[in-house]
């Protein structure tokens, strides 16, 4: 039987590419680049004359670039990073060029796809290059993705009201093409001392990768409904323009950041589906209450609190995958599918805001999902097959 393509990348070639400090700054700028629409959006809108149905196609324009960039990773992982560098540079400055509707959405696609290939690729070569220290590896890496997301909204406070927006995305497209460079002069050859080898298993039942598929793909909509639209509705309905309304998905990235440490703790005393349940609960409860929200002190507590409830969703249900140790290809693949709905769902919001003519009502959005998901983690038995299984096992890359 031929090598499939998950079994090939096991091999001591895949752990080549950029160094430690180059993926790391690589991240933050991906951190950056796949929270910048959200803070943006409301200047974009008014230079533009955007509906909400138009600026929710730019927000499905992005993520479905960063979706097919992910399932799209190449088996040399080096050149998944570098030319998801290559591709984010060239989105980001044909964005900061463009001049409308359409090629904002040309544009975002291609910066997005950048950012798929970056995050996926360099995730899957961290994993294989410290295989002995796997979770701390990856833990660390997403710092700087989250640092990347929390600064994306107090740069967009202090550049906006002093710039226009094309010379900050010119250097922002710069940036990435540097960081590139520097990956490829300070890149790390193949290693063998630290890769070890993967036990063959046996692929996930369809049922079983369905409701994975569907768990992410829903939360990917949710998290992206509230902070792709948090800023345009903070400055719609908040009663301050505190940092040009852009306090209120700084808070919630902050609080999404820190609860994921907090997390960590958490479900060391608590099992994965009970802080999953919990924590999807809460979250549909204070998204409800958003929507009564009118005073700008409220409105930072929300967020605040969203953040800390969404932040066990990921962790725990990636936990929950891991429990029934999934080849390297069917954990891609789900992981990509949230940038599915990442691109569906907060499109479907901007048209249920235009045609409404109230964002307010359009929460419904993201309080669906957050019902749903809800519902299907209730219905849903997670537990693995195997108690007994290695909780946290690699995961493995037979095909």
């Amino acid at each position: 039987m031929p090598q499939s393509s998950a079994s090939k990348i096991a091999g001591p070639s895949a752990t080549a590419g950029p160094s430690a400090p180059w993926l790391a700054t690589g991240f933050l700028l991906a951190g950056l680049g796949t929270v910048l629409l959200g803070p943006v959006l409301p200047a974009l809108a008014q230079a533009w004359r955007l509906t909400d149905a138009n600026s929710g196609m730019l927000l499905a324009a992005k993520f479905t670039g960063s979706f097919l960039g992910g399932v799209s990773v190449p088996r040399r992982l080096r050149l998944g990073v570098l030319g998801g560098m290559a591709f984010a540079a060239l989105g980001f400055a044909a964005f900061g060029l463009s001049d409308g509707l359409l090629t904002g959405c040309i544009a975002l696609f291609i910066g997005g796809f950048g950012l798929g290939q970056i995050i996926a690729s360099t995730n899957i070569l961290a994993g294989l290059r410290y295989s002995s220290h796997t979770g701390s590896a990856l833990a660390l890496l997403n710092f700087f993705w989250s640092l990347g997301a929390v600064a994306c909204g107090l740069i967009a406070a202090a550049v906006l009201p002093r710039f226009h927006l094309r010379g900050p995305l010119l250097v922002f497209a710069l940036l990435f093409l540097l960081t590139g460079l520097g990956g490829l002069l300070g890149k790390v050859g193949p290693a063998t001392t630290d890769i070890a080898p993967q036990p063959a298993t046996q692929t996930l039942p369809p049922r079983i990768l369905l409701r994975f598929a569907l768990l992410l793909f829903f939360y990917g909509g949710l998290e992206t409904c509230m902070t792709g639209w948090l800023t345009t509705y903070a400055l719609r309905f908040g009663d301050a323009q505190l940092l040009g309304g852009q306090s209120a998905i700084v808070l919630l990235w902050a609080a999404l950041t820190l609860g994921r440490v907090v997390a960590s703790a958490v479900l060391r005393l608590f099992s994965e589906t009970a802080v999953q349940r919990a924590a999807l609960l809460l979250s549909a409860l204070l998204i409800a209450a958003l929507t009564l929200t009118r005073h700008a002190a409220m409105l930072s507590l929300d967020c605040v609190l969203l953040g800390l409830c969404l932040a066990p969703f990921f962790p725990s249900t990636f936990a929950l995958l891991m429990e029934r140790r999934p080849t390297a290809r069917e954990a891609g693949f789900i992981l990509a599918v949230s940038g599915l709905g990442a691109a569906l769902f907060p499109w479907l919001m901007g048209v249920v805001s235009t045609h409404s003519g109230s964002l307010r009502i359009a929460m419904a959005v993201p309080f669906a999902l957050a019902l749903a998901l809800l519902g299907f983690s209730l219905a849903a038995n997670h537990r693995a097959a195997d108690p007994n299984a290695t909780r946290n096992a690699p995961i493995s890359t037979a095909p």
